[in-house]
């Protein structure tokens, strides 16, 4: 089993920067960001295109309606994707108005309905990732119960993040820090659970950290570190399955090859290089290369390879 896996994350893990994540984290289970059910149904090409190095991937619903996330599912199944989540997890106000997210963790035997009607448009792993709980409905029980209820449909993995959300008076950003990290009751779930996997997530940032996890959950899942600190993914991917920690300038030179190839085809030059401003954080000279990565960008250059010695000028002891 994949013991690492970089969240899904709206307006980050597009397919550049997941292809961008791949090239630092061989192993990692990689996601889309949130694609709805209806986009997907009336966009289907620009929601599903990846590129083949991106494997293992997950493709990420927000939905409520079983019929239409089983037409989803069988759409990703054709298109190569490795395994399907389905997103109660998402309080924005966006999702909530769309009756989807982590409002539906008040619904559990609707989940397990859509849950159902996908496992049996597919034989790929469905997964649910989901809350501790909601407002006021944050005990163990709760979280216990719509566990049960939605395993029941024969769904045998589960990504917690390891907060309650709540549905007003918070925004997204505020529910990824504000309501504590409880991450006793995921453990608990795992021991009431055994014959479950699940995956934890929120606030996780060292591979210390990660290993203390696994001696208790069966897998880690990092968000807002690959936004920040992407290269500490790749310490923690490389400790997990003992192999050789790339460098940051050979991931930059491949990255790079990409970023070419991509522009030509009509790519926009801010899409490509977002993934590379974190690139040396954590390095002296970061805050040298993040300015002369943003001359590049607001030059307009499409001389990609010079980033290469511009990175090695700006941290000359990588």
């Amino acid at each position: 089993m994949t013991q690492l896996s970089i969240a899904p994350m709206i307006d980050w893990t597009n397919r550049h920067f997941r292809y961008f994540m791949r090239l630092l984290c061989p192993h990692a289970l990689l996601y889309t960001e949130m694609i709805t059910s209806g986009a997907m149904l009336n966009n289907t090409l620009r929601a599903l295109k990846f590129s083949v190095q991106e494997h293992p991937l997950v493709i990420q619903f927000g939905g409520s309606n079983p019929k239409e996330l089983a037409n989803c599912t069988r759409l990703a199944k054709a298109w190569g994707y490795d395994q399907i989540n389905l997103n109660v997890g998402c309080p924005s106000d966006r999702v909530q108005s769309g009756a989807f997210g982590a409002c539906l963790m008040a619904k559990p035997n609707l989940v397990a309905e859509c849950v159902d009607a996908m496992q049996q448009a597919t034989s790929l792993p469905i997964t649910v990732k989901t809350r501790l709980g909601i407002d006021d409905y944050d005990s163990y029980d709760f979280i216990t119960d719509f566990v049960n209820t939605v395993s029941n449909t024969g769904c045998k993995s589960f990504i917690i993040h390891a907060r309650k959300a709540w549905l007003k008076g918070l925004s997204p950003k505020q529910n990824r820090t504000i309501p504590p990290l409880n991450y006793s009751f995921v453990y608990q779930l795992k021991q009431d659970f055994p014959h479950l996997s699940m995956t934890i997530n929120g606030g996780i940032n060292s591979l210390e950290e990660v290993r203390i996890h696994l001696s208790y959950v069966d897998a880690v899942m990092v968000g807002r570190l690959a936004m920040n600190n992407p290269y500490q993914c790749a310490i923690i991917d490389s400790h997990l399955n003992n192999c050789q920690l790339p460098g940051r300038s050979e991931v930059l030179r491949k990255y790079l090859n990409y970023c070419n190839n991509q522009y030509k085809q009509g790519v926009s030059l801010s899409w490509l290089l977002k993934p590379l401003f974190a690139l040396a954080n954590g390095q002296a000279g970061a805050k040298c290369w993040r300015q002369k990565l943003t001359s590049f960008q607001q030059d307009k250059e499409n001389d990609f390879y010079r980033l290469s010695e511009v990175y090695e000028s700006a941290i000359p002891l990588n």
